[in-house]
């Protein structure tokens, strides 16, 4: 189990996507094999979410008297912090914030949330500029629904379904090259399997530092 906490606000909500990241895209148990991660809803104030315009995920940008729905998860590795940084690439930086942990989840527009203690974390803030984001918010039941096919798959049946989608990632990739055939998966991909040879091949995770 590692020392890191990090608030999430996206695409990294799903576990499918954590799990692709951290452990790579050939284990069809991503939940046992993130099993030592805990997650917690969460809130963080005085930030506002933002679809990015012709893109899959979101951004945030600090901004008063806005709050943004996440998921809070502890128990990162280096290793994971370190992927994590090459899959969400040079349009964000890794900064502390400090978030609260939902004890109650309200509806869409926060009513009825009942927030607990304050927690310290790291999240991704947008730095690619303002004018690329829209003004409306991204919303994670959309991915979820009609989003996340192209982002996750495994399996000999995931395969064939997934034919059609991953043609159309490769001639419009709206994961901005982090989805199925996207080139930070594949950059991802080559760093689980530098993993795999200097530990006899057991996968586990690096423990070199950030």
């Amino acid at each position: 189990m590692g020392s890191h906490s990090a608030f999430f606000y996206g695409t990294l909500m799903a576990p499918q996507v954590l799990y692709r990241v951290c452990h790579g895209p050939a284990n069809p148990t991503f939940t046992s094999s993130t099993s030592y991660l805990k997650t917690s809803p969460a809130i963080l104030h005085n930030h506002r979410r933002h679809r990015v315009r012709g893109a899959d995920y979101p951004a945030i940008l600090p901004t008063p008297s806005s709050t943004v729905r996440g998921t809070y998860v502890t128990g990162l590795t280096n290793a994971d912090i370190y992927r994590l940084d090459i899959f969400e690439g040079d349009e964000y930086e890794r900064q502390k914030i400090t978030c609260r942990i939902l004890v109650k989840e309200g509806d869409e527009s926060g009513a009825g949330n009942e927030e607990g203690e304050e927690v310290a974390a790291e999240t991704y803030i947008w730095v690619a500029g303002k004018q690329r984001l829209e003004d409306r918010e991204w919303d994670f039941a959309e991915f979820q629904r009609e989003k996340m096919k192209f982002w996750v798959g495994g399996g000999e049946q995931a395969e064939k379904e997934y034919a059609e989608v991953d043609e159309a990632v490769r001639q419009q990739d709206g994961t901005g090259g982090r989805g199925v055939n996207g080139a930070i998966s594949g950059v991802l991909a080559k760093e689980h399997e530098k993993d795999k040879s200097k530990d006899g091949g057991k996968g586990e995770p690096l423990k070199s530092a950030v």
